[in-house]
């Protein structure tokens, strides 16, 4: 391995990455969401007018493909380097399309599409999340659920956070700070976690993003920039977005901060995605979020982050959305089969910095090997292998049992089952 070259190509990575920034580029100005629901509860809505501004990225993507094709893709080390310089060029032509169906054509090679179909299980994310819509449907309105109450504030919820994470993070600090500009609840990087300044928060929100942005997007990224030997881990790379998610999804589900709001809310972003690249515009994905039992706040902040493109109809769609529950099934899938095949050691690879699946194998002998280190920080969930390889078979077996072929009154029957058995 030259580590020299290695060494110069990771650098100029790092360099040549700072001006792609996906996700402020494409944040809406401040009170369009407000604006767009003053028409709307009126009778008057209109679909919203939005300008985005076009990065001066040029020069970016022409250094990322230089860095492309001075990799050798035999090495894995340099196979990393190579598709991750490619996916910020992709996310910086994604960027120069704003507006336009190239737009999406980027989008849809950096994060994927909703109907992409996983050839080994004959399924889509389209068909996994109707899934979990056609379960939680009866229960919504169930008289023994009871409705989430918001009652945290903003600079509360951002006080208590600053807490958890100082006690998490004992070696670095991150900040915890209020933006009114965000769309998201709350958005994580390696030093800094935003927290939306006009949001109001649920005990089960703090679980849910003390878990997810926290313990999983920033100890990651934090944990990548303490790499010595390839600092591009630190980096928060486009290609590693649906991995990402997906484990910050899983996280959610295995500490059973996870409520059905959260789990309905993810897969309806993704029947929308599919809509929205259908052609259904703004307004038409906003009545389907409204319909689904979100209310006009959630739904129009929703339907927004669909349509983050620079377009509000003409199938001009951010598909990052449709990650979050890909991911939660690469992820789920990809841990129940390390631990059957006695891999534990893949479980603190991903969290080692931003990595996706196919990383955390290619990059594995780097580790055993210690030119890679292993993670600074890891939840307890992750870090626990007997707990985690519990759960893992645990599901592995579970989901050999055919639900289809099972009722309630099963439970009686097997009882009287059982009686006359043990009386013969």
């Amino acid at each position: 391995m030259d580590e020299k070259k290695i060494a110069e190509l990771d650098a100029a990575l790092v360099q040549a990455s700072k001006k792609i920034k996906v996700l402020s580029t494409l944040a809406w100005p401040a009170g369009e969401e407000e604006k767009f629901l003053q028409g709307w509860r009126k009778g008057k809505a209109q679909l919203p007018e939005i300008n985005l501004e076009i990065p001066a990225v040029a020069k970016s993507i022409e250094q990322l493909d230089s860095i492309v094709t001075q990799c050798n893709p035999n090495n894995p080390v340099e196979k990393f380097l190579s598709e991750t310089a490619e996916s910020y060029a992709n996310a910086g032509r994604m960027l120069q399309a704003i507006g336009t169906t190239d737009f999406t054509k980027y989008s849809s090679k950096i994060y994927g599409r909703p109907d992409m179909m996983y050839k080994l299980q004959g399924m889509t994310a389209v068909d996994g999340a109707k899934f979990f819509l056609d379960v939680t449907d009866n229960l919504l309105g169930n008289q023994h659920i009871q409705p989430t109450e918001t009652d945290i504030s903003a600079t509360e919820f951002a006080g208590w956070l600053k807490t958890e994470v100082d006690e998490f993070f004992e070696h670095d600090t991150v900040e915890v700070v209020l933006d009114l500009k965000m769309s998201s609840k709350a958005l994580a990087g390696a030093t800094r976690i935003r927290v939306r300044g006009s949001a109001v928060f649920s005990q089960l929100d703090k679980d849910q993003l003390l878990y997810h942005e926290a313990f999983v997007h920033t100890a990651t990224q934090l944990n990548g920039k303490k790499q010595i030997n390839l600092k591009s881990l630190g980096l928060g790379a486009p290609r590693t977005t649906r991995t990402q998610e997906g484990i910050a999804v899983l996280a959610e589900l295995i500490t059973g901060a996870m409520d059905i709001t959260r789990l309905r809310r993810i897969a309806l972003r993704v029947i929308a995605v599919k809509m929205a690249l259908d052609g259904a515009d703004f307004i038409e994905t906003f009545k389907f979020f409204l319909d689904a039992g979100q209310s006009e706040d959630e739904s129009v902040r929703s339907v927004q982050r669909i349509f983050r493109g620079g377009a509000v109809k003409g199938g001009v769609v951010f598909t990052k959305d449709a990650v979050y529950l890909q991911g939660l099934l690469e992820v789920h899938t990809f841990l129940r089969v390390a631990i059957r095949d006695n891999r534990p050691d893949l479980v603190k690879n991903l969290f080692a910095g931003r990595l996706t699946l196919a990383d955390a194998l290619r990059l594995s002998p780097m580790f055993e090997n210690g030119w890679l280190s292993p993670p600074t920080y890891i939840p307890t969930w992750a870090s626990d292998l007997r707990r985690l390889a519990a759960t893992m078979a645990y599901s592995a077996f579970i989901a050999n049992i055919k639900l289809d072929k099972v009722y309630l009154e099963r439970a009686i029957e097997m009882e009287d089952e059982l009686k006359l058995v043990n009386s013969q």
